[in-house]
Parts: structure tokens; C-alpha cells; sequence
């Protein structure tokens, strides 16, 4: 057999007539590009569709997260922040921002039995390099002074807990009213960083702060959703 090779001066020919072809000027008038400057790059079409494809998907992406609703803003700072495991205990207040954290595949959302395990959970996450944030409500808070005293607090860990507060506000139920009464100073005696957030045009700027205090101080934080920002819970005869 044979081999015919293709004829050198064809192969000169393709590679100077190419257009854009710095030492062919000739060629490019001839299809219609000015010629390119010495030392510039042009960006290949393949990887310019890909950049615009890119910019346009980041772009809706971020018109699509426009939600000024309270729950909104606490997923987009959540993600921003990249707390991505979130144990629950179910509650009703906080089924907005459930719903949507479950909606979302950058989070891993769960429901638990106790706070406890909640805590349990992200603390070893935090151990294995991961973040995360636990969601409650006042009651489910009761239930946490020995575990952050003896986990959370002496292991540094940057436990973010969002709480629901009840007790207040046309609350129903004596007994989340005397629970209430005891959320705060528990913080206090634990020394823990809490702020209770009543206003949506501070929700993002508490909580985002208070994130990157915890992960910087290792220290647990404690937002505390107020029903002026939630709406709470109402018995409705």
C-alpha cells in the first residue's frame, strides 16, 4: 500500500489563509476580520458561548434568589456562608423556611426526634469539616443546657441555632410563656452570643455577621426569630 501525503504547500496554504492570522493580513480582509494585533488573544467561540452560557445561568440564578421574605433571606445567608446540613425539629413558624431549605439541593435538610440530636449531629459534621445550623423553636431550647455546656461550648464548636420564640406576643400556651422567660438567661449564663431579630431589613446583616463570628471565635450563636419578624403562632378560637 501506498501512503500519499498531503502536498506541504496545501497544508502552508490552510494555515496562513486562517482567519485572524497575524502574518496573513491579506487573508483576513478577504473574509472580513481586520487583522489581530501582535500579541492579542482572542478568545476562541467555543469557550465564549461557554462564558456567556455561564454568566446568563449565574445571572437568573441570582434574579431567582431575589426573595425578601424572612425565610428567603435566612436560606441565601445560609448558603452564602456555606451551612449546608440542616437538622430540624419540626415547627410550625418555621415551615416557610423548611419547605424551601428541602426544595434546595445545596442543603442536606432532616427532621430529628430532639434538639439534642440536632446539636449532636452538627457538631460532629463541624469535627469532620462540614457546617451546619439547627433549627427549634423556644421549647425545643429548654432541652440544650447540658449538651452545649458540655459539647458545644468547652469543643468550640460554631453551633448556629435559629430559634422560633413563643411565649410572647399572643402566645396561648402558659407553659411556652415560662419557657420563654428562661431562654435568654440560659444564653446569658452560657455566655453564648444571641441576638433576637424583630425587623426584616436587619435579618441578613445579624445573621450573616453572626455566622462569621461563630465560625471565626469558634463559639456557638443564637438567632432568635421574634414574631414581629415571623408572624409567631396564633390560637384562633
Amino acid at each position: 500500500m501506498t501512503w500519499r501525503c498531503r502536498p506541504r504547500q496545501a497544508v502552508w496554504r490552510r494555515s496562513r489563509c486562517r482567519p485572524g492570522h497575524v502574518d496573513n493580513p491579506a487573508a483576513c480582509v478577504k473574509f472580513g476580520r481586520s487583522p489581530r494585533r501582535p500579541g492579542q488573544w482572542q478568545e476562541p467561540r467555543r469557550m465564549r458561548g461557554r462564558r456567556e452560557n455561564a454568566m446568563a445561568i449565574a445571572e437568573q440564578a441570582t434574579q431567582g434568589s431575589s426573595d425578601k421574605s424572612w425565610h428567603g433571606i435566612v436560606l441565601q445567608t445560609l448558603k452564602r456562608n456555606e451551612i449546608s446540613l440542616i437538622p430540624y425539629v419540626p415547627d410550625r413558624v418555621l415551615t416557610p423556611l423548611i419547605k424551601n431549605l428541602h426544595a434546595d439541593p445545596f442543603f442536606t435538610t432532616f427532621a430529628t426526634a430532639r434538639e439534642e440530636e440536632a446539636v449532636g449531629i452538627v457538631s460532629g459534621a463541624w469535627m469532620g469539616g462540614r457546617r451546619g445550623a439547627v433549627l427549634m423553636q423556644t421549647s425545643g431550647f429548654a432541652t440544650l443546657a447540658n449538651v452545649l455546656a458540655s459539647l458545644a461550648v468547652p469543643y468550640q464548636i460554631p453551633l448556629i441555632l435559629f430559634v422560633s420564640e413563643r411565649g410572647t406576643l399572643g402566645e396561648f400556651n402558659y407553659g411556652q410563656s415560662l419557657v420563654c422567660r428562661t431562654m435568654r438567661p440560659v444564653l446569658d449564663s452560657l455566655a453564648l452570643e444571641h441576638h433576637t431579630i424583630t425587623r426584616l431589613d436587619e435579618l441578613e446583616f445579624i445573621a450573616d455577621r453572626s455566622i462569621k463570628q461563630a465560625v471565626t471565635t469558634q463559639a456557638p450563636v443564637a438567632l432568635i426569630l421574634s414574631p414581629l419578624l415571623t408572624g409567631g403562632k396564633v390560637f384562633d378560637k
